[in-house]
């Protein structure tokens, strides 16, 4: 029997707690889950790579079925490089819904080995998005409710 890989791909920029639920939900479901920054054109990060993948790998430092890795192909190739049949994506309200239940059918007709399984939020996490957090960061708000303590301290100690 094969590996269940999944990939969860995002910008994480940067990771918040609704993504962090999500990836911890799903570990019963897959043997591994690969949390990989995915090149995205439409979008500046604000928080350089470097930086966003050792917040992520600070949050996931006790679970050893995570792996941290990035990746600047189309997902569907990523998937495929490294052997995942799966892309895991969070679901906060219907808008991501819409889009990501597009994005998961062209995926699937790029390559139909490749599923796309959604998760829920929690409902306490169904209002947090890294723009959110970025917007309080920027008016000097307290994100510590937001996103995992490891990012939170460092961003703090800036």
């Amino acid at each position: 029997m094969s590996e269940r890989i999944a990939l969860f791909p995002g910008s994480f920029d940067p990771i918040t707690n609704g993504h962090e639920s999500v990836v911890l939900r799903a570990l019963p479901l897959f043997d591994k889950i690969v949390v990989a920054f995915g090149e995205n054109v439409a979008k500046d990060a604000s928080f350089p790579l470097e930086q966003r993948m050792q917040w992520v790998k600070k949050t996931f430092a006790n679970q050893n079925k995570i792996e941290i890795a990035s990746f600047s192909t189309l997902t569907i190739d990523y998937c495929r490089q490294i052997g995942a049949k799966y892309v895991l994506r969070g679901l906060r309200n219907q808008l991501d819904f819409q889009y990501e239940s597009n994005i998961g059918r062209i995926n699937q007709e790029l390559n139909g080995d490749i599923e796309t399984v959604f998760l829920l939020t929690k409902p306490e996490d169904a209002v947090i998005s890294s723009s959110f957090v970025k917007e309080i960061l920027s008016f000097g708000g307290d994100i510590r409710k937001f996103v995992p303590a490891a990012v939170a301290d460092d961003i703090q100690r800036r």
